[in-house]
């Protein structure tokens, strides 16, 4: 009897015990997964956002960095834990193609894009290449000339195998016919350590993490991946404009919940994430830090999504196995 009536209790105070707490979404600490080392795009973005999380939710929001296999590990992670939305995905864009590459490789991929959700894109940037400012290669015309007169010689990081940071230099390499040496690191951070500590000769990143180290003098920039030039960057050519129209690569991060995530607490999600994009303090974070704030949710980021992972599969099966 006793317990019959604490149930009927729960019943008569709004529903079952699990729509309550999603009700009361988020009720304890909600942990925010970054594919990656700290240094990279989606860090830069993630840290501001779960600072601004934190003050809406007044619950901790940790950033928890899963590097490895090109973001591959952190992702299948986030999309294998629980659907409760206390797992969150701060991804790159490389996430949509990363199940392609592994299938083009032979082997099953560790997730796909289906068991993710998305919610709410904060960045989406043209990836930007830059030379050591003690590069005697001032321009991209000089840039694609040294690049043939020495094949296999010039060296670029990048996070990983079919990353964010691979991906647009493997278009370039096509484009323009260059043989290029790549070499791949564990995280976009990892990657711009590299080029600053002169072990690569050039690097394709998004804005954020390169633009504090363009202003200091210590690297610069050639053009960019965009269809347009990149605001606070106008000086700097586009690659289509150049001549290469296949050459179109945006850096994006938005963030995901496992597929299976009740849309009640999606949607609690959802209208933080919207309350962080409108927060003056994110806003001028995100300025300071060389990231164009480009807020999407709900169909609009869905459609984006959709239309970008699209590109980037077409990409990947050109550039095919890598052994």
């Amino acid at each position: 009897m006793r317990r019959r009536t604490v149930l009927a209790t729960i019943a008569f105070a709004g529903g079952t015990p699990t729509a309550i707490a999603q009700e009361s979404f988020p009720s304890r600490p909600v942990s925010m997964v970054v594919a990656f080392p700290p240094g990279g795009q989606a860090d830069v973005v993630g840290r501001p956002v779960a600072a601004t999380l934190e003050r809406i939710w007044r619950v901790a929001v940790p950033i928890v960095n899963r590097g490895g296999a090109a973001g591959a590990i952190g992702n299948a992670f986030v999309a294998r834990a629980a659907p409760d939305g206390y797992t969150l995905l701060m991804a790159l864009s490389s996430m949509a193609l990363l199940p392609e590459a592994a299938r083009v490789n032979g082997r099953e991929p560790s997730y796909t894009p289906e068991m993710l959700t998305p919610i709410a894109l904060f960045a989406a940037d043209p990836t930007v290449l830059v030379v050591p400012a003690a590069s005697p290669i001032r321009t991209i015309e000089q840039f694609i000339a040294d690049a043939k007169a020495r094949p296999g010689q010039v060296s670029y990081s990048s996070a990983g195998n079919y990353s964010a940071l691979h991906v647009p230099m493997a278009q370039l390499s096509q484009a323009a016919g260059l043989d290029m040496l790549h070499v791949p690191f564990q995280g976009g951070g990892p990657a711009l350590t590299a080029i600053l500590g002169g072990q690569v000769q050039c690097l394709a990143s998004g804005p954020g993490p390169v633009a504090p180290h363009i202003r200091s003098g210590a690297l610069r920039p050639l053009a960019t991946w965009g269809r347009t030039r990149l605001a606070g960057f106008e000086e700097v050519p586009t690659l289509i404009e150049k001549g290469f129209p296949d050459c179109e690569f945006y850096i994006w991060v938005g963030l995901f919940a496992p597929a299976a995530t009740p849309a009640p607490v999606i949607e609690r999600i959802r209208a933080a994430s919207a309350q962080v994009a409108r927060d003056p303090e994110f806003i001028r974070v995100m300025a300071a830090s060389g990231n164009t704030l480009d807020h999407r949710d709900g169909e609009a980021f869905l459609r984006f999504y959709n239309e970008d992972a699209a590109r980037l599969v077409r990409t990947v099966r050109a550039l095919g196995r890598i052994e």
